[in-house]
């Protein structure tokens, strides 16, 4: 009972490790049950700190997952959007937590090497310190400061700030919602940035665009069609999706998309449509 006790206190945390390095739920979940197993092997009353010890190994397995998810990124259909995953209201309100789990921040991370993102998730998302960060990568502290430093500048290079406001997200996920699901391309025009850029991610499993769609125009255009091959008994739900409002298109109880808008001076932006099922299984129960 010990060894369940200690784990399930640490659970969320490994979990969110895992997903933040590896940007998949599904991937996550399997990582932290092999931490799992390698956990109840040892004697838990030998370990001086449970939660350092287990950290060490999810990022270890996190490290060489991503590794070998490498090449199947090659091969994938079309763009590659993170796995979107059901968070709550508390993560929303904290700014630092709802970017660090943001599909818009993980999309970043995904141009980092496996160490770097390990790291920054760490450092920046976590707060471990460098000394902590070194026993867990098995790096000098220096060479893991250096890491963290490039990754920074990676991350601060590639990043778009995003508004962050939840009214304003949740007030234009909404208009945003209503205009496209009534196929009201004026309305919908009017959340829009001119510049928008829709990223859809099909996966060559659901019907999605190979290339992002650029352009007011476009995208407006390219959303009405979507709305317009709604699943069978479709059910349409606003609520929180990494770390801010996004949308979850049900076909009756199974999930067959999301939709989260990142929006700058109060229009959206990019938006990211996520409809490959293998990547809908941490937003179902809704």
């Amino acid at each position: 009972m010990q060894h369940d006790a200690i784990f399930g206190q640490h659970r969320s945390r490994l979990h969110a490790v895992a997903y933040r390095v590896l940007g998949r739920w599904s991937d996550a979940e399997d990582v932290v049950q092999d931490a799992w197993l390698r956990w109840s092997a040892v004697d838990a009353g030998q370990v001086e700190n449970p939660e350092g010890y287990l950290v060490r190994v999810t990022t270890r397995l996190a490290i060489d997952r991503l590794r070998s998810a490498a090449s199947r990124r090659e091969t994938y259909v079309g763009p590659w959007l993170p796995e979107p995953i059901l968070t709550t209201p508390d993560v929303a309100e904290d700014v630092a937590r709802s970017e660090s789990v943001s599909l818009a921040m993980l999309l970043v991370l995904e141009s980092l090497s496996s160490l770097e993102r390990a790291v920054f998730v760490l450092h920046e998302a976590f707060g471990y310190s460098y000394g902590e960060i070194a026993t867990i990568v098995e790096r000098s502290p220096e060479s893991v400061r250096q890491t963290a430093s490039r990754a920074r500048e990676h991350v601060s290079r590639k990043r778009r700030r995003y508004d962050t406001d939840q009214a304003t997200r949740r007030k234009v996920t909404e208009s945003f919602m209503s205009a496209s699901t009534g196929g009201d391309l004026a309305a919908l025009m009017q959340v829009l940035a001119p510049d928008v850029r829709l990223v859809c991610d099909g996966g060559g499993l659901a019907p999605a665009p190979r290339k992002a769609i650029e352009g007011i125009d476009l995208v407006a255009r390219a959303l009405v069609t979507f709305a317009g091959r709604m699943p069978q008994e479709p059910r349409v739900v606003v609520t929180e999706v990494n770390g801010g409002p996004g949308i979850v298109i049900y076909s009756g109880d199974t999930p067959a998309a999301v939709i989260v808008l990142h929006l700058v001076d109060g229009r959206a932006r990019e938006i990211h449509l996520i409809s490959n099922p293998e990547k809908l299984t941490a937003v179902t129960g809704l």
